[in-house]
């Protein structure tokens, strides 16, 4: 039974003298080391950070390492051929970032003749203080730090188009996941007179410096709205007078056959795997597809959305300008 020292195989171990005490050990480690301090005085802490003006820091290596939700905060491109690259794009830049006793090369002295040019900040850094800055990103001794991109919202997009004196256009993308469709997208927005684009808050690309450098600047030139709710913000378009034509590949009605191109429309481009989600959809006032050959399966989302812009601007009066 349960305690029985005398059953088989049970051996009571005496100790050789006074069994030893923790000498205070326990008891002093129970007493605490004091008040936790404040957010602001943890040098690790966010709160400390933006006390001190420090950024915070970035766990990406690639040249759209950001923080949080597509677009929701600064961006860094790191590499010295990224940041050349995006630097001759004139991809907007707030800072950029130097390692202590990094090799000169031609790169670097280009990136650095630019930023002169520009009018952007440069820092030298201890290479420590770099890779903390990237999330140990391999920067190559050189990171650019972008600024948080201005979105515009869903409402003013809106209040814009129809103050607008040419007819009312605007661009909605239903989870473009691509940063590089998008900016496609907003480049062919901007060259078919749109009045802006919508995208959605989340599951979709926002700008980063691979949809800023596809787009060639438009991203400059035509405002992107984003919306918390994509759908509830296409009926309020609708709500409005606007039409929905989405784009499908799957409508029997061709985009060149759409009747109500005249008047203030929203053109919705869906997803590059799944296409317009339900709800989306079932918004749409006209679901239109591009004629293409029974050889290829689909287009892409940047390229499908090009050629309807073209095909509603040439149809409609002050499309193109």
């Amino acid at each position: 039974m349960p305690g029985n020292s005398q059953r088989k195989g049970a051996v009571r171990r005496r100790g050789k003298g006074n069994t030893a005490g923790s000498g205070g050990r326990v008891r002093r480690g129970l007493e605490g080391k004091g008040p936790t301090p404040k957010a602001e005085d943890r040098p690790y802490h966010v709160a400390s950070r933006a006390k001190k003006g420090t950024p915070h820091r970035r766990s990406s290596g690639s040249s759209d390492a950001k923080a949080g939700r597509p677009g929701s905060g600064p961006e860094w491109v790191v590499g010295r051929n990224a940041v050349l690259e995006a630097m001759e794009a004139e991809i907007p830049a707030r800072t950029a970032y130097v390692a202590e006793g990094a090799e000169r090369d031609d790169r670097l002295r280009d990136i650095f003749k630019l930023a002169a040019g520009r009018g952007i900040t440069q820092l030298e850094v201890p290479r420590a203080e770099l890779d903390r800055l990237t999330g140990g990103a391999v920067h190559q001794g050189i990171a650019l730090q972008l600024p948080t991109f201005d979105y515009a919202h869903p409402d003013d997009l809106l209040a814009a188009a129809l103050d607008s004196d040419r007819e009312p256009l605007i661009v909605a993308l239903d989870s473009i996941t691509d940063p590089r469709n998008l900016g496609a997208i907003v480049r062919s927005a901007a060259a078919f007179g749109a009045h802006g684009v919508l995208i959605p808050e989340r599951r979709s690309a926002g700008m980063t410096a691979a949809a800023w450098k596809t787009s060639a600047g438009a991203a400059a030139r035509i405002p992107i709205a984003r919306a918390t709710n994509l759908n509830r913000s296409l009926r309020a378009y609708a709500d409005a007078g606007l039409s929905l034509i989405g784009l499908d590949g799957r409508a029997a009605t061709s985009i060149s056959d759409v009747t109500r191109v005249s008047g203030p429309v929203v053109l919705v481009v869906g997803s590059e795997g799944a296409g317009l989600s339900r709800l989306v959809r079932e918004a749409c006032d006209y679901l239109a597809s591009i004629p293409i050959s029974e050889s290829i399966e689909s287009l892409n989302a940047g390229v499908a959305a090009g050629i309807a812009l073209y095909e509603l601007s040439r149809r409609r009066v002050g499309g193109l300008d």
